[in-house]
C-alpha cells in the first residue's frame, strides 16, 4: 500500500482518538517508517503516539528519528522516561543521539541511566570524533577459546536477541585478545562437539579505537564485511563497527567531499534546517578566495597591457580568447582532480603513486591538448577569420595550458593526501585560481615570443 495512504489512515485514527487501533497499525510498520510518520506530527501528537509504542519498539523508532525530533521528544518527556529510552537503545545509537544533544540535556538523560550503561556511554563519548571507537557498538557475540559448537549455539539462543548482529562471532582468549572470527553459517553446519578454535578464521582484519572511521569504511568495502572488529592497543576486542554505521559514514564523508569540491564549507545539518546566516557563512570564504583569484588575473592582464596595445589587432584577438583558454584549463584540471580524489578516497591510489600518475596524466594531456589545439586553430582561422599568428599563438597556449592544468589537477590532491589533508580541499577554488593565473601567463609569454620571432 502507498505510504501516503497509510499515513492518512493513521492520521484519521489519531484524530478520532482510536489509540488502541493505531498502536496495532503502527506495529505492522517498519521502525523506519514509523519514525518518518512521527516526523510529520506536532509535539503534542508526537508524544501521544510515541508513548503507545512498546519499549523495545520505541527505542528502535527513536534511533531512526532526526535530531530535532528526538530533542523535542526528550524535552517533553520526564528524565526517568528518557533514561529508560536510552537504556533500551543499542549503545552506538545512544551515543550518536547524545553527541548531537545540548550538554544540559545529556546530563539530565545520563543521570537517569543505570551506572553500568552510563559508564559505557561516557567511555564511548570520550573517543575522538570521527574515530572508529566513536561509531562502534558493544552488542556482539564473543566466545572464549575452547568453546564447543553446542555451547556456542546455547549462548546465541540465550543472548543473541540483545545483540545488534550475530552474523559473525568473535573468538577471544582469556585476556580478551581477539584470536579469530567465525561466520554463523559455518557454526551451525558444524558438529556439536567441534571447538570454535578449529573453525575460526585467524586471518581477520580489524581497526583500533583511534583509527579514522574512513579507514574502517574502506576495510568493510574492500573485504565485503558485515561487521568489523575494533581492538585497543593491546589487541583486546572492545567492539565492532556494523555495516549500517559504515553506510552512514560513507554518506557523510561523500556529502562533505562534494560540498568542499564545490567551494562550500561542510554543514552538519540538512539544507532545510540550516539557517540563512549559516549558509552564507559557509559560502563566503570560498567566494572571497575566488574573488581574489579573479583580481589576480586582472592584475596579470594589466601587467601585459603594453603587449596588448603594441599591436591593437593582436591585443583584441588575444583578449577575446582569454575566457576560452581559462575555461578549458579549468575544465581539464577539474576533470583530473575529480578522478584522482575519487581514486584516493576508495584506496585505488596512494601518494607513493605520484610519479606514475603524473606520467599518465602528462601523456593524456598531450593527446587532449593536441586535439583541442588543432580544433582551435581551425576555428580561429576558418570561422573567426583571424591571422595565422593569432591562431597559432592561442593554439600553442592551449596545448601548454591543458598539459599544465592536468598536471596540477593530479599533483594537488596527491600532495594534500601526503600531508594528511583532505584531497577535496584542492578541488574547485584552488585549482581554478592556479590554472587561470598560469593560463594567462602562458598566453602572454607565448605571444611575446611569437611577436619577437616575426619582428
Amino acid at each position: 500500500m502507498d505510504q501516503q495512504i497509510i499515513f492518512q489512515r493513521l492520521n484519521a485514527l489519531l484524530a478520532s482518538g482510536r489509540m488502541s487501533e493505531m498502536r496495532g497499525a503502527l506495529l505492522m510498520l517498519n521502525p523506519v517508517d514509523i519514525a518518518q510518520y512521527l516526523s510529520s506530527l506536532e509535539t503534542e501528537n508526537l508524544l501521544r503516539v510515541f508513548r503507545i509504542l512498546p519499549g523495545d519498539c520505541s527505542a528502535d523508532v527513536f534511533s531512526y528519528m532526526d535530531d530535532e525530533q528526538r530533542e523535542k521528544l526528550v524535552s517533553s518527556i520526564g528524565d526517568k522516561e528518557a533514561g529508560l529510552l536510552v537504556e533500551n537503545m543499542f549503545v552506538d545509537d545512544a551515543v550518536d543521539f547524545l553527541e548531537e544533544m545540548p550538554a544540559e540535556l545529556v546530563r539530565r538523560v545520563l543521570s537517569n541511566v543505570n551506572e553500568e550503561q552510563r559508564h559505557i556511554i561516557n567511555r564511548f563519548l570520550s573517543y575522538p570524533d570521527g574515530s572508529a571507537g566513536s561509531i562502534m557498538t558493544i552488542e556482539y557475540c564473543r566466545l572464549p577459546l575452547g568453546t564447543t559448537v553446542a555451547e556456542a549455539m546455547d549462548d546465541i539462543r540465550a543472548n543473541g536477541v540483545d545483540k545488534e548482529t550475530i552474523n559473525t562471532l568473535y573468538i577471544v582468549d582469556a585476556n580478551g585478545v581477539l584470536r579469530g572470527t567465525l561466520p554463523l553459517r559455518k557454526l551451525i553446519t558444524a558438529d556439536d562437539e567441534t571447538r570454535v578454535d578449529d573453525l575460526m578464521d585467524v586471518n581477520f582484519v580489524s581497526v583500533q579505537t583511534h583509527d579514522d572511521r574512513e579507514k574502517a569504511a574502506e576495510l568493510v568495502r574492500k573485504y565485503d564485511l558485515l561487521s568489523l572488529p575494533v581492538v585497543d592497543k593491546s589487541e583486546r576486542l572492545v567492539g565492532i563497527v556494523t555495516v549500517d554505521d559504515i553506510m552512514d559514514v560513507i554518506q557523510e564523508e561523500t556529502t562533505e567531499d562534494i560540498e568542499i569540491m564545490n567551494a562550500l564549507t561542510p554543514s552538519e545539518d540538512t539544507y532545510m534546517k540550516t539557517s540563512v546566516w549559516q549558509l552564507a557563512g559557509n559560502r563566503l570564504p570560498w567566494l572571497a578566495l575566488m574573488l581574489f583569484g579573479s583580481i589576480l588575473t586582472g592584475l596579470i592582464i594589466t601587467h601585459y597591457e603594453g603587449l596588448l596595445l603594441s599591436v591593437p589587432a593582436l591585443g583584441v584577438a588575444l583578449t577575446a580568447c582569454i575566457p576560452m583558454l581559462m575555461d578549458s584549463g579549468g575544465n581539464c584540471g577539474q576533470q583530473t582532480s575529480t578522478l584522482v580524489i575519487r581514486a584516493l578516497a576508495v584506496g585505488e591510489m596512494q601518494p607513493s603513486d605520484t610519479p606514475r600518475v603524473l606520467l599518465k596524466e602528462f601523456r593524456v594531456s598531450l593527446l587532449v591538448g593536441a586535439v583541442l589545439s588543432v580544433v582551435n586553430y581551425l576555428l580561429q582561422v576558418l570561422v573567426f577569420g583571424r591571422t595565422w599568428l593569432v591562431a597559432f599563438t592561442v593554439s600553442v597556449a592551449m596545448l601548454a595550458t591543458v598539459v599544465l592544468s592536468k598536471c596540477i589537477g593530479c599533483l594537488l590532491p596527491l600532495g594534500a593526501k601526503a600531508l594528511k589533508l583532505d584531497p577535496a580541499l584542492t578541488a574547485t577554488p584552488l585549482i581554478t585560481t592556479i590554472v587561470d593565473t598560469c593560463s594567462l601567463i602562458l598566453l602572454f609569454e607565448i605571444a611575446s615570443v611569437m611577436l619577437k620571432g616575426v619582428a
